[in-house]
């Protein structure tokens, strides 16, 4: 076969495997918003099955074989073609999974399929001790995974390497402790500050019906295609890119606070936009149809609900809409009231409500926990105690029970050991992406105030979601911006925003 053919013939079987791993994703999809509880048993061996056949498809034999002939080939002298992009993906996911037995791949799945069900419960009850047995099969799992894939260092740069590519513990370490050294005078001096908005606003009675309207009225106005996707409830907020024309995003509504749902709802839209922009229907199924890295999907999610979301100019065209839409609960609130209710610094338990100030915080704790339930340094009998010790620590309150802290989160339940470094990687690359763009399209906060969000829109999608998997998360951020990862874009940027509301 010619290096064409050859290609062809790799591409034809990875898509396969993506045409399985698609219909996975619809049953986890189906499983987290609709699913009856009793139905967790027969849906976790259903999972399983597909999870199991996918490995086997995609460890085949065969494509290393297709690999084998591709490396060096004239298709891959072009690094950034689309070609030489594919090959070399491909080549490195097969890698790593080769190194995967198919029993501990169905375990996985069977296991965190039941675990996610006993989270729910567990959470319900506020009861770590219900989900404690499945906590501690998913960590033994996790081991597992980690030590068949081999590492250098840690097991947790092995699991790492899943979601940020070439990402390891140090540099997390190091990019963590330049942002905690800024981080925490600021939020101490916000703290101390005289001036303080009033947070009630947002916690006033929200009827969730309307929330629901306005929520998906923001999402469209964002650039959401509602007909290529759609909007429901689940335990926690998450996207589900299930394949091309259909991307799905949830949320989970709060009579009593306003943010949960609306911020949310935006987070989850900025995912779904890098989804619906990534060109799926010419590259879907292979490397150049899938996202860069989760650092990068999470500067789009933060990106959209924070720089745009809690920024003044999305709220001078949004809030005569919210007041015509709750009417009651915002006719007195001015400008200057929403946006510093918004942006309101204070400590809170749960990360997916907390503010931008204090968020990194949350992850720096559960970033300390996995490196220690990995590393055999912490039982999982004791997750509850540890990390109630280090949320007093950081944030100076008491956790009043474990829904509010252990339990809050869905990724330990999922296997997602390594996953939350992405979100502070997310904050920091959104930071720098936005102010890049600001100095390509210097009207863009003023297209905002007229409620015109699509120019950043496509801005985003010729700049980071065309590329696909062309690029490695920071070599995609030094192609934009011309600066290496930095903490200190998103510093200035929390400086400016609070300086104003807080009067420091």
């Amino acid at each position: 076969m010619s290096s064409r053919e050859t290609y062809d013939e790799l591409i034809k079987r990875i898509k396969e495997v993506s045409l399985i791993s698609s219909c996975y994703a619809v049953l986890d999809y189906d499983k987290q918003c609709f699913m009856p509880p009793k139905g967790s048993p027969y849906r976790a061996a259903q999972a399983s099955l597909l999870a199991g056949l996918a490995h086997e498809k995609f460890t085949d034999p065969k494509i290393g074989e297709l690999l084998s002939q591709l490396e060096g080939s004239e298709l891959t002298k072009d690094p950034e073609s689309v070609e030489a992009v594919n090959i070399r993906e491909t080549h490195r996911l097969y890698d790593k999974e080769t190194k995967l037995p198919r029993e501990l791949v169905e375990e996985i799945s069977k296991v965190t399929s039941l675990a996610h069900h006993e989270w729910v419960q567990a959470r319900k009850e506020s009861n770590f001790k219900h989900f404690q047995p499945w906590l501690e099969k998913v960590v033994a799992l996790s081991l597992k995974k980690a030590e068949a894939y081999g590492y250098t260092g840690e097991p947790y740069n092995a699991l790492l390497d899943n979601y940020e590519p070439g990402a390891t513990v140090d540099d997390i370490v190091t990019v963590f402790e330049n942002l905690r050294r800024e981080l925490v005078p600021l939020v101490a001096k916000i703290k101390e500050a005289p001036k303080k908005p009033d947070v009630t606003i947002i916690e006033r009675t929200y009827k969730t019906d309307l929330q629901q309207i306005f929520g998906e009225m923001v999402a469209a106005s964002l650039g959401f295609d509602f007909e290529a996707g759609r909007l429901d409830i689940a335990a926690h907020p998450f996207t589900n890119g299930l394949g091309p024309g259909d991307t799905r995003i949830t949320t989970r509504y709060n009579p009593h606070r306003m943010n949960d749902a609306l911020y949310g709802t935006m987070h989850e839209t900025g995912h779904a936009l890098y989804e619906m922009g990534i060109d799926r229907e010419k590259y879907g199924g292979t490397p150049m149809g899938e996202s860069i890295s989760l650092g990068i999907h999470e500067s789009q999610s933060r990106m959209w609900e924070n720089q745009v979301g809690r920024s003044k100019e999305f709220w001078v065209y949004y809030l005569p809409v919210a007041k015509r839409i709750f009417r009651e609960a915002l006719k007195d609130v001015s400008l200057d009231d929403i946006y510093g209710a918004v942006n309101y610094v204070t400590p809170s338990y749960i990360r997916v409500e907390a503010d931008e100030a204090t968020y990194n915080l949350h992850i720096l704790l559960r970033f300390e926990l996995e490196r220690e339930l990995l590393k055999g340094n912490l039982k999982v009998a004791d997750v509850p105690g540890a990390w109630n010790e280090r949320f007093k620590k950081y944030f100076g309150i008491e956790v009043d029970k474990d829904a509010n802290g252990c339990l809050q989160d869905v990724h330990w339940s999922s296997g997602y050991f390594g996953y939350f470094p992405t979100y502070t990687l997310g904050n920091l690359y959104s930071a720098m992406f936005f102010n890049q763009a600001k100095k390509e399209m210097p009207d863009m906060l003023e297209q905002f105030k007229q409620g015109n969000f699509l120019g950043l829109r496509e801005w985003l999608r010729e700049k980071i979601h065309k590329h696909g998997q062309r690029y490695r998360a920071n070599d995609l951020c030094k192609k934009i911006t011309g600066q290496t990862l930095s903490h200190q874009p998103l510093m200035a940027y929390m400086y400016k925003k609070y300086g104003e509301i807080y009067g420091i």
